[in-house]
């Protein structure tokens, strides 16, 4: 049900609880005069709202810790995700990191064993009430190393879903209007094309691409369907109407334009980067490059809308805090994401772009924050939140890059399907499926 109060709105959306975490964490080691060092891997962007909160909470964590100092050492996304199972297994662990959330990240990192189970701190600190059931999904993970309960191996305290932005300069010199339908969306990139423009920017060598992919997918997709892909609740049909119709049609838009023909090899920086500079009218991403677009588009007006005609979109929470097994200062990694919760920090969050899970409605303020929340409000009333493509198996974000990056190639539909079935069903048969 649609609010009309923001603030009823934020809490609806983002199941505000009372927060058992505090401004000024209490520790014995805040205290101490022996110096110590917490050593901290993320990857934000310094201008993204997650760069600008942490970076705050940096600040905050120092000042009430005396004697303890925070190494953060920025890391890029495919950094972490080719390398954290190695990394973790080393002496060379941080004590606090960001990693992505899923099966086939998280919860594979948590089977193996590299991840301190945080069930005993998050009821402690209230972190198990500050997050909605729907948030903790991907928090928890089972003996298998499947999301959705078991105990905490990660925290987030950031949501996450994708959206389409658009240049609103753009759309008015082309006289193209936002799209509510998805015939209307289809109708609007034809306009582009026909005025010598290529509407979407992609990034086929990260995870942009297999987002557009998995979007299509969603069109024809209910939420038995995302449960069996995600959840291995029942069967999937890698030739059946929703990954068919994904394959055919992103390989037709290819073909007819919409997506450039050399995006094989972009990356989702580069991507971002070309939107921001005026060269696309579209990008389809999350809402990661909300607080950088507020940052940085300074030449025309932007906004954002949902992919027209769909129930669901990626989403979820966002990436998670992990605490490897490995980590020497494991309290002082629990005080940091302590500090990450709070108000202070949340409200920052949610006014700078970001998703908080834990902010005061009444503090976000901002305009387009509010946009934001607005459409995270319509995609989570509806049930929407699907995860992401590459969540359900070990390896999975390779095999849906080479997957896109075929079909942009102009390889059959088909053939692709089938190539990306196979590690799937072997995940499911390697945990009993």
């Amino acid at each position: 049900m649609r609010k009309s109060s923001i603030a009823v709105l934020l809490a609806a959306v983002l199941g505000m609880a009372a927060c058992g975490s505090t401004d000024t964490p209490s520790s014995p080691q805040a205290s101490s005069a022996a110096p110590r060092t917490l050593t901290l891997w993320h990857y934000e962007g310094a201008e993204s709202a997650m760069g600008k909160a942490w970076a705050e909470a940096i600040k905050k964590f120092e000042a009430s810790h005396p004697g303890v100092t925070v190494k953060f050492e920025e890391k890029g996304f495919e950094q972490i995700q080719r390398t954290a199972s190695m990394v973790l297994n080393s002496d060379e662990a941080p004590d606090l990191m960001e990693y992505n959330k899923g099966n086939a990240t998280s919860g594979l990192l948590s089977k193996q064993g590299l991840l301190t189970d945080l069930s005993e701190e998050a009821a402690k600190r209230g972190w198990d009430k500050a997050l909605s059931p729907s948030l903790q999904t991907t928090a928890r993970y089972d003996e298998r190393g499947i999301m959705g309960s078991g105990k905490w191996f990660g925290i987030p305290n950031y949501a996450e879903y994708v959206m389409v932005y658009y240049n609103k300069d753009l759309f008015t010199k082309h006289n193209v209007a936002v799209p509510t339908t998805y015939d209307e969306f289809v109708a609007a990139l034809d306009t582009f094309v026909k005025a010598g423009v290529t509407p979407i920017a992609n990034a086929g060598a990260e995870y942009p691409a297999q987002q557009i992919f998995y979007l299509l997918a969603l069109s024809k997709a209910n939420r038995a369907w995302v449960d069996s892909y995600q959840l291995y609740k029942g069967k999937v049909d890698f030739q059946g109407p929703e990954l068919s119709y994904a394959a055919t049609t992103f390989a037709d838009w290819v073909k007819k334009g919409y997506i450039a023909k050399d995006s094989a090899g972009i990356k989702a920086e580069d991507m971002g980067v070309s939107f921001i500079g005026g060269k696309f009218p579209i990008m389809v991403s999350g809402s990661w490059w909300y607080g950088r677009l507020q940052s940085e588009i300074k030449d025309f007006e932007w906004g954002s809308f949902l992919w027209p005609g769909n129930q669901m979109s990626p989403g979820s929470s966002g990436n998670l805090w992990v605490v490897p097994e490995k980590s020497e200062n494991k309290d002082l990694a629990y005080d940091f994401i302590d500090i990450t919760m709070s108000k202070e920090i949340q409200n920052l969050l949610g006014n700078s772009g970001g998703l908080p899970v834990a902010a005061d409605p009444s503090a976000i303020t901002d305009a387009k924050s509010k946009e934001l929340v607005e459409n995270f409000n319509k995609l989570t009333a509806q049930d929407g939140l699907a995860f992401y493509p590459d969540w359900p198996a070990p390896g999975y974000y390779d095999v849906l890059v080479a997957g896109v990056q075929g079909l942009i190639n102009g390889k059959d539909p088909k053939a692709v399907l089938d190539e990306i079935a196979a590690p799937y069903q072997e995940n499911l048969a390697d945990i009993g499926g």
